[in-house]
């Protein structure tokens, strides 16, 4: 398992990925456009003065709705966080955890949920949670654009005294891994109250996130936190770096150069978006399994992220995050050159063609990867090359099935359904994969009780068939003003996810 990263550097010029625009919650290929990320540049030597602030700031768009079930992702969900929880939280393992829920019951036969809220709650103006509030919430994110495709699987929800249950269309025993919904107060979504450390006030100073002093379940490092305006990422990017705010989140491997400067901390958060090289397995050689296998093993996946992502990933040898309990780890195989001859061998290939490896041409990290996974096969003795693409012209050649092999991104739900990406109808299975037993596998696992045993048997039939090579799974960053912020732990879904845990360093006044 990969510990949290955590490096502080002064930097000149830091590379930092501001997180724009609504991450896709049904699985679906990311590329270009859907993220903006910095130029790399020399770094400065250390020893920059580290000046600390009078009050610990964020950023936000005042015009924008801070509605976690709508408001735009970035720093408007970085701020929601803090204000609303939701029944589950996801971890630091990409598991469900327990938050406004007590517990559950799981109905196998009627594919039916029970949420028992957890008693004494209440929302930071006082009045106590109920089950009405969180099903209004989940009737509007069941038809938003950020949350309806993953809870498309709900045929009704009904509130109860203390209880709120979930009737499913289909079998899913992942389903809580997807409640991670922020919950509203019903009727205060232009002005969300919710259960979180804070809430949020408009005073004629200007607009802070004031702590809940009814917070159930610890305390704050910081009464107050101001919100400073920032109309665009320009804005956004030049309060970071002139140190009028403290955070923004980041992904350090990403698209469209911007820069940044200041003494800089950094936290890696472990996310669900999976890396991997897809395969045309209606074409010469790589309608043979034993093939796909044999390049699985020539892939050097930890040379790839540490000398290619900077570290920003997990290698992975599935399409599952190794940090998950789900991770079947005593499947992975060793990867080196000599099991890749000997499979290579055994699966009879002969190099009569070279292959080609498509990539959009808009990340540079993509195809910085990808030209050194084809310069390591074609030394090998498996000629291929890279052709790199602009990202219309990269899905319709995918779309059109005229390539051998392709560079992919995709963002896998937490429930880690996999139908979308490997099942014979998904809408990602671009290389054209039909395997009957697959199918059945994928299904069978998200209605097994025991998720880790249904898991191994389906990475055990993909070691088999490598209809996908996995990469990594990418990481996610917290950039924060250097000596400011300490013992953060962030996750995926939110950069303060042990706030109680938190120091917040501020200068005397």
């Amino acid at each position: 398992m990969k510990q949290r990263l955590l490096k502080t550097i002064c930097f000149l010029l830091l590379p930092v990925l501001l997180l724009t625009g609504c991450w896709q919650e049904e699985p679906s290929l990311l590329g270009e456009g859907e993220l903006l990320q910095t130029d790399q540049q020399e770094t400065e030597p250390s020893g920059s003065r580290v000046i600390l602030p009078e009050l610990f700031s964020l950023p936000y768009a005042p015009e924008l709705t801070l509605d976690p079930v709508t408001c735009p992702d970035g720093m408007q969900q970085v701020v929601a966080s803090l204000i609303c929880e939701g029944l589950f939280r996801l971890g630091t393992a990409l598991e469900p955890e327990p938050c406004l829920c007590q517990n559950y019951t799981y109905d196998e036969t009627t594919y039916t949920y029970v949420f028992t809220l957890r008693s004494g709650v209440t929302f930071s103006d006082g009045t106590p949670l109920t089950s009405d509030d969180v099903k209004a919430t989940l009737d509007r994110a069941g038809k938003s654009e950020r949350y309806g495709s993953r809870l498309s699987g709900i045929s009704q929800v009904i509130a109860g005294d203390t209880t709120v249950t979930v009737v499913l269309s289909a079998p899913n025993t992942g389903f809580p891994a997807l409640l991670d919904v922020p919950v509203v107060k019903a009727g205060t979504e232009s002005s969300p109250i919710g259960t979180g450390p804070y809430l949020l006030s408009t005073e004629s100073t200007g607009t802070y996130l004031v702590s809940n002093q009814s917070w159930w379940r610890g305390s704050q490092p910081t009464d107050r936190i101001a919100l400073v305006e920032a109309i665009d990422q320009d804005t956004m990017l030049y309060r970071f770096t002139s140190h009028d705010v403290q955070l923004i989140t980041a992904d350090l491997t990403g698209t469209d150069p911007i820069s940044a400067t200041g003494s800089i901390s950094y936290c890696d958060a472990n996310t669900t978006i999976l890396q991997y090289l897809g395969c045309n397995v209606t074409r010469e050689p790589l309608d043979t399994p034993a093939f796909r296998r044999a390049l699985s093993l020539g892939i050097s996946r930890q040379t790839l992220v540490s000398a290619f992502l900077s570290g920003h990933g997990t290698a992975a040898q599935f399409p599952v995050s190794p940090v998950s309990p789900l991770y079947p780890e005593d499947l992975e195989e060793t990867e080196n050159h000599e099991t890749f001859f000997a499979a290579l061998k055994e699966s009879g290939y002969t190099p009569d063609r070279t292959l080609t490896l498509l990539v959009n041409e808009e990340n540079s990290f993509k195809v910085s990867v990808a030209e050194a996974i084809a310069d390591s096969f074609s030394s090998d003795g498996v000629p291929m090359t890279v052709k790199a693409l602009p990202w219309e012209e990269y899905t319709a050649t995918l779309a059109a099935g005229d390539f051998d092999l392709y560079y992919g991104e995709v963002k896998l739900t937490a429930d880690w359904d996999l139908r979308s990406l490997l099942s014979t109808e998904g809408t990602l299975n671009m290389g054209g994969w039909t395997d009957f037993q697959t199918d059945q596998l994928l299904s069978a696992f998200v209605s097994s009780a025991d998720r880790p045993a249904a898991m191994k048997q389906l990475c055990t039939r993909l070691r088999e068939q490598a209809p996908i090579l996995p990469i990594c799974f990418k990481s996610t960053s917290v950039l924060m003003q250097t000596d400011v912020l300490t013992g953060l732990t962030p996750t995926m879904a939110e950069p303060f996810y042990n706030l109680s845990d938190c120091t917040i360093q501020l200068r005397e006044s």
